[in-house]
C-alpha cells in the first residue's frame, strides 16, 4: 500500500496511515491498495462488507456508482489488448473529501501513466484526480478499438487473398470478445453518465461538468464497438461467399478436367475392343497417329476452355 499527499500535483510519501483521516491543510491524501489492503483500510474508512466483498470476487466486476455519506464507490474497467487478446481489469476507487483510494487485483497501467498528468496539470483534489483517471481510462479504449478495427482489416484482407480454416476461428474468437467487451460498456457509460448528472456533493460543481465530455467519448466507443459487431458478422460473410466461391473454382477446374479426358476415354475404350476390323488397327503407324490425334484433341479442348475463361 502506498500512500501520497498530493499537493498541486506534487507528491509527498505518507508513512502512518491514520494521519490520513485528517484532512491536509492543502491537497489531498491518495491511497493506491492492493485488495489484501482492505481489512486496515475498511475499519479507518467507513468501507461496507458489501464494497469489500465486490472488491474481492475473482468474477468481472459490473461498473457501478454507489453514493453514501461519507465517501463514492466507483468501479470501472481498465482494458488492454495483448497478445491479439483482450483483458479487463477492475479498478475499485473510494472517494472521500479529502481523499481516494484505488483498490485492484493486478497491475493497471492507468495508475502509472496519472502520475505526470497529475503534476502537469498541478492537481489539488481528489475529484480532480478521479477525472484524470476515468479520463485516461476511456481513452485507452480508443486504443484498443485502433488495434481491433487494424486486425478486422488484416483479417479481411487475408480471406480475400489467402482463404484458411483457421480464419473461422479468428473470426468466431474476436466476434465474442467484442460481444463481451460490449456488455461492460454500456454500464461503464452509464456509470460516467451519473458522474456528469447526478448531484454528487463530495464533487465541485465546475468540475462535474467536464465529465459531460468524457461521457460524450464513453457513448462514441460504445457505438464503435457496436460497428465491430456488424463488421465480424460481414467478416464471417465474406468467409463463408470465399469458401463457396473456391469451392466452385475448384469444381470447375475438376469438370473441365472431366470433360477433356472424356472423348480421350471413349477413343481409347473404342480401340481397346476385341475387333479384328478397326480402322488403323493393323497398320504399323497406327498407334503413333491415335496417340497425335489423343494429344492435339486434349490440348485443343485445353486451350478452348482456357480462351472461354473456364479453367
Amino acid at each position: 500500500m502506498k500512500i501520497r499527499l498530493v499537493t498541486n500535483g506534487i507528491f509527498t510519501p505518507i508513512e502512518d496511515i491514520t494521519q490520513t483521516l485528517v484532512p491536509p491543510a492543502n491537497g489531498f491524501y491518495w491511497i493506491d491498495a492492493d485488495t489484501e489492503d482492505l481489512l486496515e483500510l475498511q475499519p479507518l474508512f467507513g468501507i461496507h462488507d458489501l464494497e469489500v466483498e465486490d472488491c474481492l470476487t475473482e468474477e468481472e466486476q459490473r461498473p457501478k456508482l454507489e453514493v453514501h455519506e461519507s465517501h463514492y464507490f466507483i468501479v470501472i474497467n481498465s482494458i488492454r489488448f495483448d497478445d491479439e487478446e483482450i483483458f479487463l481489469r477492475a479498478l475499485n476507487i473510494f472517494l472521500g473529501r479529502h481523499y481516494l483510494i484505488t483498490v485492484t487485483k493486478q497491475k493497471i497501467h492507468e495508475l502509472r501513466a496519472i502520475k505526470p498528468i497529475l503534476w502537469e496539470e498541478e492537481v489539488n483534489s481528489a475529484d480532480r484526480l478521479l477525472y484524470h483517471l476515468v479520463d485516461l481510462v476511456v481513452d485507452n479504449y480508443f486504443l484498443v478499438g485502433d488495434r481491433i478495427e487494424a486486425r478486422i482489416e488484416s483479417l479481411e484482407e487475408d480471406i480475400l487473398m489467402h482463404t484458411k480454416k483457421s480464419h473461422l476461428t479468428e473470426i468466431i474468437g474476436l466476434r465474442s470478445e467484442i460481444l463481451w467487451l460490449k456488455k461492460v460498456l454500456g454500464p461503464q457509460r452509464d456509470v460516467i453518465g451519473a458522474l456528469n448528472k447526478k448531484e454528487l456533493r463530495l464533487f465541485d460543481v465546475q468540475l462535474q461538468k467536464y465529465f459531460g465530455d468524457i461521457y460524450e467519448n464513453a457513448v462514441k466507443i460504445y457505438e464503435t464497438f457496436e460497428t465491430y459487431r456488424d463488421l465480424m458478422g460481414n467478416l464471417r460473410e465474406a468467409y463463408q461467399s470465399s469458401v463457396a466461391n473456391r469451392a466452385n473454382e475448384i469444381m470447375r477446374v475438376f469438370t473441365a478436367l472431366t470433360t477433356i479426358f472424356m472423348p480421350l476415354t471413349f477413343i481409347t475404350g473404342v480401340y481397346g475392343m476385341n475387333f479384328d476390323y478397326i480402322p488403323g488397327m493393323h497398320d504399323k503407324n497406327g498407334s503413333i497417329v491415335l496417340l497425335v490425334v489423343m494429344v492435339c484433341l486434349g490440348f485443343g479442348m485445353f486451350y478452348f476452355f482456357r480462351k472461354k475463361d473456364w479453367l
